[in-house]
């Protein structure tokens, strides 16, 4: 099947592992529950390391039981947050050392905390809905390749562009083996309010990629069409973008979408979203 994210699964070999190096990328693209469990863990091991350094020594927290690691440990957890119960309290200048070091990582913690929250909420989003499958029909008298577009939101995207772009396997005269990317020209690329619905045509004729190709052509080829939406959300004013892709078992040949767009009674358009994916033969 074609991936939401408009490509092939790929293994990457050879390439450095950046491990911490790109840590920032790391925490905005983990999952939510992946990045509150880091969050989480590098809380909870940090209050652990600091009620270790509490433990060093005797007589250095107030009213805590000499080498009790439990103590020790939420007395770390009341200084970290700045909770300040007042019931334990550091007692020599090594644990107010020790306190002021941690607090300082406490502020520092959360302000990078709440930013990397804020960033992974405020990134803007696009809710587009692709077709399951893409079809190739006869329209207008020639065969035309058609997908669905649709905007989840109740909102408009302005400007909106779309692109969609054949990779294909191919051998050179020489041998040698390439992964080759063809633009396919669109009956219309772009739309100034796309609001409800879009279906993109692209018209097989001769200057196009897919003239001539058959269903077992583009298999062989390991064929996937590549799409990329961009446009401006008009309630944030950002620009979002979506992708998506077909593999070639996904290109329905012969068949057509069927009619979402309708009449009610009183002579008003609506559009049936329940038949959105539905395709028919021809």
């Amino acid at each position: 099947m074609g991936q939401p994210g408009g490509h092939r699964p790929l293994v990457r070999r050879g390439i450095p592992s950046q491990g911490l190096r790109d840590l920032y990328h790391l925490l905005l693209t983990l999952s939510w529950p992946g990045f509150l469990g880091v969050l989480a863990g590098g809380y909870i091991l940090a209050n652990v390391g600091f009620a270790l350094l509490y433990l060093i020594g005797t007589n250095n927290i107030a009213n805590a039981r000499s080498g009790h690691f439990g103590d020790a440990f939420f007395f770390s957890v009341q200084t970290m947050a700045s909770i300040g119960y007042g019931a334990m309290y550091p007692l020599s200048l090594y644990a107010n050392v020790l306190v002021t070091l941690e607090a300082m990582l406490g502020v520092a913690g959360t302000a990078v905390a709440t930013g990397l929250v804020f960033s992974r909420i405020s990134r803007p989003t696009a809710r587009v809905m692709f077709s399951r499958v893409a079809v190739v029909h006869v329209y207008e008298g020639c065969p035309t390749l058609m997908f669905r577009v649709a905007n989840q939101r109740f909102n408009q995207i302005v400007e909106a562009q779309i692109r969609v772009t054949l990779a294909y396997n191919q051998v050179s005269a020489e041998g040698e083996w390439m992964r080759r990317l063809y633009d396919l020209r669109l009956v219309r690329s772009t739309s100034p309010i796309f609001a409800v619905t879009w279906t993109v045509m692209h018209r097989i004729e001769r200057d196009s990629p897919l003239y001539r190709l058959t269903l077992q052509d583009l298999e062989a080829g390991q064929a996937e069409l590549i799409i990329t939406l961009t446009g401006i959300d008009d309630t944030f004013s950002q620009t979002i973008h979506a992708r998506h892709s077909y593999l070639a078992d996904e290109i329905h040949w012969g068949q057509r979408f069927a009619d979402i767009l309708h009449l009610d009674s009183h002579g008003n358009r609506y559009v049936d979203y329940s038949h959105f994916h539905t395709t028919l033969p021809i």
